[in-house]
């Protein structure tokens, strides 16, 4: 038996364990750049306001009192995911976290016994340890355990176990809710009269096979109670590591865009260096705003000389790479950086014989960085401005950027905006809560 133990509304219910005011009151929590509806509470939702709204439009009720908002808070929603997951690492023999808010738990052999009851006592420890509900579902699949946990959402116990023939549950699922059906898959699904998650299960595997290939018939097959999704190994070493931001504002100058990709280079490289990795090389681009929507994006490669883990390197490769994204004149959305190529250190390659710097005192370097940001706040410690300059001239041209690469000491005008982001209390020791 496979259980599915997910977060209700849990951006809204991260915001609601610190901010009581929120309890009981329609709450929104928007999308980066305060954009628009990414989580709502059951109150928000009762209201008719779909998922995806743009904030823009929701502004006079929050005004006149009767909508709330919270900008996202991802160090917050993080660390009570972490908290969450750390509770049922006790309470089951095996944890694969699908999401931040959503985890698969493989359950003892004691509980056995009284599935439901074992669910009830796990998320009657997560409310009361961390504050946040959940819904937990039991099935044989993982396909069946999502639908399981749908429903036990819904119950006052907020637990659901599966039947041993849940016929009269598939038939009234549209095929379109099931967990592994895509967007496109749903007209094609309708053109073989297949309407529901009953009649997927009950379809010819021929049929199902020329309409989403082994995928979907993967998704039938855990539908009919054979365990088809391979285990995956959450905690592995990831085959990239990524940051990127869409702006606050437009970024127009070239500062701008060489600031925000040297802060994405730092965080992805903090993120590389936990994972105790090295990177070959990394993909740096911008997307550009278009008058349709959308935008195209402008990417350069860069091979580093070795693979490495030190920002001060990789921000001196990407150097003369972001004067080639650069168009005068032009409004940018978005920046980012991809790491490819990552190993493990003490992989055999060909080094640098004119680098005077042992790899171990980079380690070193870059260590007591991470730890001093882990201890007094993120970003407290950052690379400076380099005296060389950014973007060489070519030809008769003159460099668009002095000063190198740096990750910012101004206003920053291209960060993500966050107008109502709340106190991160458990991972802040400035932002503790107060008792009056």
């Amino acid at each position: 038996m496979i259980g599915l133990v997910d977060g209700n509304n849990f951006f809204v219910s991260c915001e609601r364990v610190f901010n009581r005011r929120l309890v009981g009151r329609p709450v929104a929590v928007l999308s980066n750049n305060d954009g628009c509806c990414v989580s709502r509470s059951n109150e928000f939702k009762a209201l008719g306001i779909p998922m995806g709204t743009p904030y823009f439009q929701l502004k006079q009720r929050e005004a006149s009192g009767e909508l709330c908002f919270c900008s996202s808070n991802y160090e917050l929603y993080g660390d009570m995911s972490r908290r969450i997951i750390s509770i049922l690492r006790e309470e089951a023999v095996d944890v694969e976290q699908y999401s931040i808010d959503e985890a698969f738990i493989f359950p003892p052999t004691t509980a056995a016994a009284d599935y439901a009851a074992y669910g009830r006592r796990v998320r009657a420890k997560i409310l009361r340890w961390v504050g946040i509900p959940c819904g937990v579902g039991f099935a044989p699949t993982k396909t069946l355990a999502k639908i399981a946990n749908h429903i036990g959402k819904k119950r006052p116990d907020g637990v659901f176990l599966m039947p041993d023939d849940p016929t009269e549950i598939l038939a009234a699922l549209p095929v379109q809710e099931v967990w592994g059906v895509g967007r496109r898959l749903p007209l094609k699904l309708r053109a073989e009269r297949i309407l529901t998650a009953q009649h997927l299960r009950d379809a010819p595997d021929a049929t199902i096979r020329s309409i989403g290939g082994v995928t979907l018939l993967r998704t039938a097959m855990e539908l009919r109670g054979i365990p088809c999704h391979e285990e995956r190994d959450y905690d592995a070493d990831p085959d990239s590591i990524s940051c990127s931001r869409s702006f606050g504002e437009p970024a127009t100058t070239a500062e701008a865009l060489a600031e925000s990709l040297a802060a994405y280079t730092a965080q992805a490289a903090a993120k590389l260096r936990r994972h105790g990795l090295l990177a070959a090389g990394c993909n740096i681009y911008a997307q550009v705003f278009a008058s349709g929507g959308g935008g195209d994006f402008l990417g350069r490669t860069v091979v580093f000389p070795a693979p490495t883990d030190a920002t001060n390197e990789m921000l001196r490769a990407i150097r003369e790479e972001i004067d080639a994204l650069y168009i005068e004149g032009t409004r940018y959305r978005k920046t980012g950086i991809v790491f490819f190529g990552l190993e493990k250190p003490g992989t055999a390659h060909q080094t640098d014989l004119f680098d005077d710097t042992p790899p171990a005192e980079k380690s070193r370097l870059y260590a007591a960085v991470d730890a001093l940001n882990a201890r007094y706040g993120k970003g407290k410690v950052f690379s400076a401005r380099h005296s060389l300059t950014l973007g060489l001239a070519r030809s008769n041209r003159e460099p668009r950027l002095r000063g190198g690469y740096a990750q910012g000491l101004g206003a920053r005008s291209w960060h993500m905006k966050r107008q109502k982001l709340s106190r991160r209390p458990t991972t802040r020791w400035d932002e503790l809560m107060t008792v009056r």
